[in-house]
């Protein structure tokens, strides 16, 4: 029995692994002497193969069986063995994240593929090939836009207009869970990528697009989407497949056994979708403030620590609140991020959104979130530019905003020379161009903080926006804007930054760095012909010169 998708290896600690496979039928698969039988979705069929017993600070080679034929690796690939390293002492301070967000998939129409360019982590995969293992990077993360729900190639259309039997939801955009599976299968299924998420534990999170464009803008938003007859199957299908497809492989083994909705799953004798409709809503709804299930999550690796934060569904906007994450997430955010700090190097935060974007656009999002709170045609237009404009990161949820600088300013404060953070870098994307950006606040910290993000991995910008990009980041335009904020009511700031890279525009797929206490970060740009050409490669620490190859 073939695979359908993957295998996907995803949480990799000291002695475990977990590696995701999907299946053509109800089936047992087997990695390295662990087995675990498939559930099932709408005919669709799902294993999570928890790998125990490994021994630290080691590769081992592994293929996949399913039904004791193996299924991986294919007959007719070309790439390496698929591997797990396992961390343990000997790598405990040392790691290369390779990270990035927005990746649209081949669409197999000269014209389209013409302008998207070359995929960055395409070119990353057969970069590896040629290198030997220890080269190969330890941790990939996906920083949201992993499917395009919303804007579908040519023969993703095609297919759903063949397959489709209701009218009921937009013509060009999926709707159901089974479109979903035919999206993500469409988007993973190159060998490129098949091959180098079953051989780099890949951590994930969402954004917008893996379920609609603007999703969760605004509470006016949320109630415009829910008036359509359709969004509720929508918002259904896009969140119990992104919980099947992206986040079961964030959690840990541990976390797994003691995760009441996975066990729950596991136990049905069935199609488990009824109860995935359930875990959807549940995760979609707003009570007294908090979200039915939390998305965020923690990897430990080593002497550096990556705390991912849903800055998408985990959003507060229902009875005037409006608030990035709830208060209760936020809490578990400043436990994940202070717990046993003096044993961390580097903290690594992920959000699918910057926290720092270019100041310039910074300020016009409080300003329109300023502007949104009246009520009238002044709340009306500012309520049409938010969604038009996308203005919905997190200066946009100023106090949300505040709050995350606080916790950063407060980490990177603890800090030695010899303890705690030396670094604290905030990876995101989102933004279809790549920087950056060194922040500092008022009471100096021990800690470099930097706000780096990786956009586009493989998509297109237009033209105009790199214009607009380039004057958000003008110093001198900033410093106007920011005094007109100030005069229309933006609260002081609470953290200053500006660009040491970027922008960088077009492809791009970045690698953050750790090497004991020292930390860097590259940026690499695909030619033509597929080869990745360093574009900037920048010290976070010791402050070393610049070198910044290209903008």
């Amino acid at each position: 029995m073939a695979l359908v998708l993957g295998p996907i290896l995803r949480h990799v600690d000291e002695t475990s692994a977990l590696v995701w496979v999907q299946t053509e039928a109800p089936a047992e698969v087997e990695i390295l002497g662990s087995r675990a039988r498939t559930f099932e979705v709408l005919g669709n069929h799902y294993a999570l193969v928890e790998i125990t017993g490994l021994i630290p600070d080691t590769t081992i080679e592994y293929t996949v069986t399913v039904d004791g034929s193996r299924a991986w690796p294919l007959p007719s690939s070309t790439f390496p063995p698929s591997v797990i390293r396992t961390r343990g002492p000997a790598s405990a301070h040392h790691h290369r994240f390779v990270f990035g967000s927005c990746r649209y998939p081949r669409a197999e129409d000269p014209r389209i593929d013409r302008k998207l360019g070359v995929d960055a982590l395409d070119c990353y995969a057969v970069r590896m090939r040629r290198l030997p293992v220890a080269a190969w990077p330890d941790t990939l993360i996906l920083l949201g836009d992993q499917v395009y729900a919303d804007e579908l190639t040519p023969q993703v259309k095609e297919k759903l207009e063949a397959t489709r039997t209701a009218t009921n939801g937009p013509s060009d955009e999926v709707v159901s869970f089974q479109e979903y599976e035919g999206l993500y299968r469409h988007t993973w299924g190159d060998p490129e990528i098949r091959w180098i998420l079953s051989t780099v534990p890949t951590a994930m999170i969402f954004d917008d697009h893996d379920i609609r464009d603007d999703w969760n803008t605004s509470d006016t938003w949320r109630r415009e989407m829910e008036s359509e007859p359709w969004w509720r199957d929508r918002i259904r299908a896009g969140l119990a497949s992104y919980w099947v497809y992206q986040h079961l492989g964030n959690l840990s083994p541990a976390e797994l056994a003691a995760y009441e909705d996975y066990r729950a799953v596991k136990d049905i004798d069935g199609d488990c979708w009824p109860y995935l409709v359930d875990l959807a809503d549940r995760a979609d709804a707003e009570t007294d403030g908090v979200k039915g299930i939390r998305f965020s999550f923690r990897w430990d690796l080593g002497a550096s620590r990556l705390t991912m934060i849903d800055s998408r569904n985990g959003r507060i906007l229902a009875g005037g609140a409006r608030k990035m994450v709830s208060d209760d997430e936020f809490d578990w955010v400043e436990r994940q991020v202070n717990d046993d700090i003096e044993s961390v190097d580097h903290l690594v935060l992920g959000s699918s959104l910057p926290w720092l974007l270019p100041p310039v656009l910074s300020d016009v999002e409080t300003l329109d979130e300023i502007g949104a709170r009246h009520d009238g045609w002044v709340g009306t237009l500012a309520e049409k530019v938010r969604q038009g404009a996308d203005l919905e990161h997190w200066p946009a949820f100023f106090d949300s905003f505040t709050r995350l600088s606080r916790i950063i300013s407060d980490v990177a404060r603890l800090g030695t020379e010899t303890t705690g953070p030396a670094t604290v870098s905030v990876l995101s994307g989102d933004v279809h161009h790549s920087y950056a950006a060194r922040a500092e606040f008022d009471e100096p910290t021990s800690a470099t903080v930097f706000q780096l993000v990786c956009s586009p991995v493989h998509n297109a910008i237009p033209p105009y926006m790199k214009s607009v990009f380039r004057l958000g980041w003008s110093p001198r335009i900033a410093r106007v804007v920011r005094r007109w904020a100030s005069f229309r009511g933006s609260p002081k700031l609470p953290v200053r930054w500006h660009s040491e890279v970027g922008p960088l525009f077009g492809n791009t797929i970045a690698s953050l760095i750790v090497d004991g206490r020292d930390a860097r970060v590259t940026f690499e740009q695909p030619d033509l012909n597929g080869t990745l050409r360093l574009a900037s490669d920048l010290p976070l620490t010791g402050r070393e010169s610049v070198e910044n190859v290209g903008t």
